[in-house]
């Protein structure tokens, strides 16, 4: 059940996230007046709430009232019309704005200490010298480590307003002894590009985690930074991704297509059927490109994926992707949440939608992919293809001709298996328990400091047998009950965790995800396929 419910989880923050037009209305006012009526005045559901508020038996927080409200009317569309609490918009809207304001670190708590993990290029704690396994002893001259933290005083305390100060008496790896660091809280980029790494001859990598606002400029410094090393191929890393703006989605995809091609268009009841064309200034217009998707690459992706499949631009590569094709517009209020609504559908340049039906109600929608494992289509392409949505004649076709579908999805030209050998709850747990990261921290630093660099921690470090062992005597310390079968199942994908986690926790993202790669059947094909 725990993994069908990770299944689900994952499936609702797609539906969240989905294809957002650029364009927001950041006021009651302007939204009552883009409806055309007052939502105070002339509508139940408000006199509702006012009754509610003044003659209810009980004292009741009206506004979580309304939200639920709002939000099962919305869920009555369809599943990506959503209502958003204030933290709920603002944290979707930061992630996708290519920063955040703080000090630019991640950390986990071990011992009741803050121990840095992670240092986000460019932030105030990199410029200040800040390095991972630094411990935060000190915070502004008061006492912090040993005062029973938690993640809500942590990120209370991080968190502030853009310039202020604070004084951090940290203590070094391996050392007691405190230096002090003064920062200033500020602007810290991140971005949506997890790794650019050469994965082969003249064969370039770029994995992408969602189309934000800076998501192109950041793809066109990858290409040229891969470019000076070699890139003439390239495979494009969209397992996972569940979207983000629609206008980055095109952004990418003109950089890979020549000008005048129709990239997608967007049409509903009151918008006008939208073009959006490739211009003549792509930085990648001519090298082979290879897409590598899954169940959980939506919206966006599927844009971007379908134009490049529909324009016989890219091998498309992987597994039957999620099946968003619908378009919204978010419209922000006076207190800060904001209503996704969905405005609109995309359609390829062949002209299909693959907007996966939702007839059958919400939790049927979010079910769907838990359904697709349970009939077997992530494991066979021709359990796929059984669909009956895909046994219909099809319409659509390719530039040179070749057969697409519609109604349910990009289906890959180059089906690869799910690979669910290791996966158990204990890789689960420990994954929750962030033991990977604080074995690191308790036991793999002298170890990475022995190695000049990530690529050669990739191609000669090793987790041996006894490395295993000596993981999961530590990992028993917190996790009480380990199943032995469990294990030995998990073994092989315990040890690459380990392996890339270490090397994220020296190196950062890029030497993560170039450990994790190693061997990865999907990648593998998608380097053939550009060969």
């Amino acid at each position: 059940m725990k993994r069908a419910a990770g299944i689900i989880f994952r499936t609702a923050l797609l539906v969240t996230l989905g294809v957002v037009i650029g364009v927001f209305i950041s006021n009651r006012n302007l939204m009552n007046q883009s409806l055309g009526f007052s939502l105070e005045e002339n509508d139940k559901i408000s006199k509702v709430l006012n009754l509610v508020q003044q003659r209810y038996v009980d004292s009741i927080n009206v506004d979580s009232i309304e939200g639920v409200t709002v939000n099962n009317m919305l869920q009555h569309l369809d599943p990506h019309s959503i209502y958003l609490p204030e933290q709920k918009a603002t944290s979707i809207n930061e992630g996708l704005s290519g920063g955040f304001t703080g000090i630019g670190i991640e950390y986990q708590l071990l011992r009741d200490t803050m121990v840095i993990t992670q240092i986000y290029p460019g932030g105030p704690a990199a410029k200040a010298g800040l390095v991972s396994g630094d411990r935060i002893i000190d915070v502004d001259g008061k006492k912090f480590s040993g005062t029973h933290l938690t993640v809500k005083k942590v990120n209370t305390i991080l968190h502030g307003q853009n310039n202020s100060p604070m004084v951090l008496a940290v203590s070094p790896p391996g050392s007691y002894i405190k230096k002090s660091f003064t920062l200033k809280r500020g602007h810290v980029p991140n971005s949506t590009i997890d790794a650019a790494y050469m994965a082969g001859p003249m064969v370039g990598y770029i994995k992408i985690s969602k189309f934000g606002l800076t998501t192109d400029a950041d793809f066109r410094e990858a290409i040229a930074k891969l470019k000076t090393e070699g890139l003439q191929k390239l495979v494009l890393d969209l397992r996972g991704n569940g979207g983000g703006y629609l206008n980055t989605a095109t952004a990418l995809a003109d950089e890979f297509l020549t000008k005048g091609k129709l990239i997608v268009y967007t049409q509903g009841a009151h918008e006008e059927r939208r073009d959006y064309f490739a211009t003549d200034s792509g930085s990648f217009q001519t090298g082979k490109v290879a897409v590598m998707i899954d169940e959980y690459s939506a919206s966006a992706s599927e844009i971007l994926a379908g134009a490049l499949q529909d324009l016989d631009r890219a091998v498309i590569v992987g597994r039957r992707s999620f099946g968003k094709g619908l378009v919204q517009q978010q419209f922000a209020f006076g207190d800060g949440s904001a209503v996704n609504l969905t405005i609109a559908r995309y359609y390829t340049p062949s002209g299909r939608s693959i907007q996966k039906s939702y007839k059958g109600g919400i939790e049927s929608y979010h079910n769907e992919i838990a359904e697709r494992m349970r009939k077997g289509e992530l494991f066979s392409a021709q359990s796929n293809l059984n669909d009956s949505i895909f046994k219909k004649p099809s319409p659509y076709h390719t530039a040179s001709g070749r057969k697409v579908f519609s109604g349910g999805g990009i289906m890959p030209d180059v089906f690869v298996p799910a690979d669910t050998t290791g996966e158990t709850y204990l890789l689960e747990d420990l994954s929750d328990q962030q033991l990977f990261t604080a074995y690191t921290i308790d036991t793999l630093q002298p170890v990475l400091n022995s190695f000049s660099s990530s690529d050669d921690f990739i191609k000669k470090y090793e987790v041996s047998d006894d490395d295993f062992r000596k993981f999961m005597l530590y990992a028993s310390q917190t996790i009480k009950e380990v199943n032995p079968q469990e294990a030995l199942d998990s073994k092989s994908a315990i040890k690459a965790m380990l392996k890339a986690s270490a090397a994220r926790f020296k190196w950062g993202d890029n030497a993560y995800f170039e450990a994790m790669n190693v061997g990865d059947e999907t990648l593998l094909k998608a380097i053939q396929a550009v060969d």
